[in-house]
Formats: structure tokens, C-alpha cells, sequence
């Protein structure tokens, strides 16, 4: 492998998002996800509890990973989307669109998009309906 082929493996990198209602995390590893590069939740920009999954937090959370990740010296990520799933909601929360948006217009080259939520076949049984 030459020093060219070896370059361009650094440049990219693997960007994880868990996006449910409660929270967003942003894990950012490397092609093979063994090894992290950075990570960051909605909690470590915003003080309120009920604000961590907003869009809003989601951006900030991004704009400051963006940062760490050029300094890194990656270029570009592909993108896992997770939502909850298994017997919960199988749609992610409202930040992963915000979270892709934003590491977009911070400059970073967005490759795949792929949905990673677990989705059971017959595991266990569904939470009873509260019949609102």
C-alpha cells in the first residue's frame, strides 16, 4: 500500500448517530468503528433535560464534533442512522436530520446514509396499548 492509498484511508470516518426522543449521541470512529475519534450527546450543549433531543442541540452538538474531526484530519463520513427500536419506536428522533444538516454545511463530505436501528423478528411482546 502506498503513502497515497494509506493518506486516503485517514480521510474518512464513520459518524453514529443514536437519535430518540430523549437524546441524541454522535459517535464519530474510524472506517472500521473500533476505534473512537470523538463523541457527543445533546446534554453537553444544552442545560435543560427536555432540550437534549431538540434540532437545535443536535447542530451544536455537530458544529463542535465537525471542529474535532477536521483537527483529526478527517474529511468525510458515512453516516448510521439509529432509533431506538427492538420493541420501541423504530423512527429516530428529531436529530438526526439536524445532525446530518449541520455536519454537512461545517464542510464535512457526507458519503453512505444507512439506518442501523435494531428491528426484532418476533423477540418479545409489545408494550400494552394505554388507550389515549
Amino acid at each position: 500500500m502506498s503513502a497515497e492509498e494509506g493518506g486516503k484511508q485517514d480521510r474518512w470516518g464513520v459518524a453514529h448517530i443514536y437519535a430518540s426522543f430523549n437524546n441524541t449521541i454522535l459517535t464519530v470512529t474510524d472506517l472500521t468503528g473500533a476505534e473512537t475519534i470523538v463523541k457527543s450527546s445533546g446534554g453537553t450543549v444544552v442545560k435543560q433535560n427536555r432540550d437534549e433531543a431538540s434540532p437545535y442541540a443536535a447542530m451544536q452538538m455537530a458544529e463542535v464534533v465537525a471542529e474535532e474531526i477536521k483537527a483529526a484530519g478527517i474529511e468525510g463520513v458515512h453516516v448510521r442512522v439509529r432509533g431506538p427500536g427492538g420493541n420501541q419506536q423504530k423512527n429516530p428522533g428529531p436529530g438526526a436530520q439536524a445532525t446530518i444538516r449541520a455536519l454537512a454545511r461545517a464542510g464535512i463530505e457526507i458519503g453512505r446514509i444507512e439506518d442501523v436501528t435494531p428491528i426484532p423478528h418476533d423477540g418479545t411482546r409489545a408494550p400494552k396499548n394505554k388507550g389515549f
